[in-house]
């Protein structure tokens, strides 16, 4: 089997939407498919496309996203690895791809990680496990708005045939939805005083000045100056809700009306994506964004956050902590770098997250 890496360029699209048949044709998960097009939405800025070549086919590939993360203010280029599709999915004979592509993807960049994945049980994370790979969760946490919807409609929750008669019932009668509301009353801190928010449709000096006295405070956390926020969250796109919170932090969220969606159903979920704020402001930036989501009229508000302060912000606002399968891959050199212990500000922001939702 004589593999190639190539670019994706217009030379090969023809031969990318040919793997995409493939694919589709054997009924393999809509979402699992290669970019065609440069502009495509699943990429993000930066990204570049590698396909596997063997002979005039295109047999898999996958995406990298180089980037700036600070390492203990120090900083240094890293590559995001994702999406990395082969025909070992339809075609026993190119199981190989795999370890095959991850290895070409660390000759680019030995400092790759992963991000998301879908949970342990998943391909990718039991064979990057495999690599030597360490592999940790970013906790997952959600906020209740509506309880009846949520009762109805949260698929995650109700698999069991007997579950979802109780939750039924619980939203028919009203009970469920009343006590999910009193038990986060009780366990949300108020703030010592309400904090002003407004929403913002672009990033400038000031998201500067918040960035330059904030990620210091990190051992870990990927650059947000105001260039790389336009890029990623751009003027003019309406679906990230942007909001600046006084001059002690910011917030990128997502209102998203699900459709037969695994997990929510057709329920309306707000996200909190993105995130930036000294360790001591986060929870008044968690605070306004969960208030500005919930008077958007979402039923339910979830976000993953890695850092600790980031964590209690959202525990102390009334949030639950749920099983979480967005999961954080680090190469070895990666990890090194990371230390054994270090407390890293990552959330969906960071990976391929707000793409999916």
């Amino acid at each position: 089997m004589a593999l190639e890496s190539r670019l994706l360029s217009a030379e090969w699209q023809r031969a990318v939407r040919e793997f995409n048949g493939r694919l589709n044709a054997a009924g393999i998960a809509a979402g699992l498919r290669l970019p065609v097009e440069p502009h495509d939405p699943v990429l993000l800025p930066g990204s570049q496309v590698h396909l596997v070549i063997e002979g005039g086919a295109v047999r898999g590939g996958f995406i990298l996203r180089p980037q700036s993360f600070f390492f203990s203010g120090v900083e240094r280029r890293v590559t995001h690895y994702r999406l990395p599709l082969s025909e070992g999915l339809i075609d026993r004979r190119y199981a190989v791809l795999g370890p095959w592509m991850l290895r070409r993807a660390l000759q680019i960049d030995p400092l790759l990680y992963a991000l998301g994945m879908g949970g342990y049980d998943r391909p990718l994370p039991r064979m990057l496990a495999a690599m030597g790979w360490r592999l940790s969760s970013i906790p997952f946490y959600f906020r209740i708005v509506h309880g009846g919807s949520v009762l109805r409609g949260l698929r995650a929750v109700r698999q069991n045939p007997w579950r979802a008669a109780l939750f039924n019932l619980a939203a028919w009668t009203g009970l469920g939805g009343t006590g999910l509301a009193a038990w986060q009353r009780f366990r949300t801190r108020r703030p010592l005083s309400e904090v002003a928010a407004k929403p913002v449709d672009d990033f400038n000096v000031w998201a500067d000045e918040i960035w330059e006295t904030s990620h210091r405070a990190y051992e870990l956390t990927a650059l947000r100056d105001a260039h790389t926020l336009r890029q990623l969250y751009p003027p003019g796109a309406a679906r990230f809700l942007k909001l600046r919170v006084n001059s002690a932090g910011w917030a990128v969220m997502l209102d998203t009306s699900m459709r037969d969606d695994p997990y929510f159903g057709d329920l309306r979920v707000g996200t909190i994506v993105d995130s930036m704020a000294k360790p001591e402001n986060a929870a008044a930036v968690i605070h306004a964004a969960r208030r500005y989501l919930e008077q958007r009229g979402v039923d339910l508000i979830i976000s993953n956050q890695a850092h600790p302060a980031w964590a209690a912000a959202l525990k102390g606002d009334g949030f639950f902590e749920g099983p979480s399968n967005f999961l954080l891959g680090a190469s070895k050199a990666f990890s090194e770098a990371l230390g054994p212990k270090a407390e890293l500000h990552l959330n969906r922001g960071d990976g391929d997250g707000p793409v999916n939702l």
